[in-house]
């Protein structure tokens, strides 16, 4: 860890610069720029809560924040994963040009979503303050789901991208795998009614987990279990534990295919 920290300071200034050009190519020629951030999601949870308030959220308590928890969350996974995903054909030019850590660009894309989800998370909050949650020290839990939720997002954004620079047909099946992942980590709906069996393998599902560590401390103003944050933790670190398998065995190879 320590290794990887002084490469990532040696190169600190490419790697600022990377975060930057990334941030500003994301909203070139947009009248509203960085506004985007804010009022993408906040689009995408009115046009949820107007579809899904009438199915599932008539008994849901602050059904509002519910969605909002699952769109927070899902939103900042599915940008870092994406964006990860095409960073390595994106910076070919750089890479095969100038002898630079790889990981890098997938780096600088997972810092550019996390400013992103900084945003939202501020909205978020100011959400959840109008709806009446009540915030006390336990909110200070969220800095463990969102730690491992950007070390997930880094290790899958690194085997997708290696995977991308062999097989182009990865951004396809990518796209419909979103689609059922979204679906498959209860963001509009709970599990609740699901028998017990089915609700353990929604923990398959660690986006969900994420989630619903937002649920207990925002909704429920509780820390989740402590074998629930081992849970967080495998994920995460099962990611970029592959992520940086992956990197370090095709690391060469990434250079004939690009």
């Amino acid at each position: 860890m320590n290794k990887l920290l002084n490469r990532i300071s040696m190169r600190q200034f490419l790697f600022s610069e990377l975060v930057k050009r990334d941030f500003k190519q994301k909203y070139k020629r947009t009248l509203l720029g960085m506004g985007w951030s804010v009022l993408s999601p906040l689009l995408n949870l009115l046009v949820m809560s107007l579809v899904f308030t009438q199915f599932f959220g008539r008994n849901t308590p602050h059904y509002t924040i519910y969605l909002f928890c699952g769109t927070l969350v899902f939103s900042c996974y599915r940008e870092s994963t994406n964006g990860g995903m095409n960073a390595l054909m994106a910076n070919a030019r750089i890479f095969t040009k100038v002898n630079v850590p790889k990981y890098l660009f997938v780096l600088s894309k997972n810092v550019s979503s996390l400013i992103n989800f900084g945003l939202n998370l501020c909205v978020f909050f100011l959400f959840a303050l109008f709806d009446g949650i009540s915030f006390g020290p336990h909110f200070l839990a969220l800095l463990y789901p969102i730690t491992c939720l950007v070390v997930f997002n880094l290790g899958v954004g690194m085997i997708l991208s290696a995977l991308f620079v062999f097989f182009r047909d990865i951004t396809y099946l990518y796209d419909i795998f979103t689609l059922l992942l979204n679906y498959m980590s209860a963001i509009f709906y709970k599990v609740d009614a699901f028998s017990p069996m089915v609700q353990r393998i929604f923990l398959c599902n660690p986006v969900y987990c994420y989630i619903r560590y937002f649920r207990v401390v925002v909704l429920e103003g509780g820390i989740p279990s402590l074998p629930f944050h081992l849970l967080c933790a495998f994920y995460a670190l099962l990611a970029a534990a592959a992520g940086g398998y992956i990197y370090k065995k095709y690391n060469h190879s990434f250079l004939y295919y690009v």
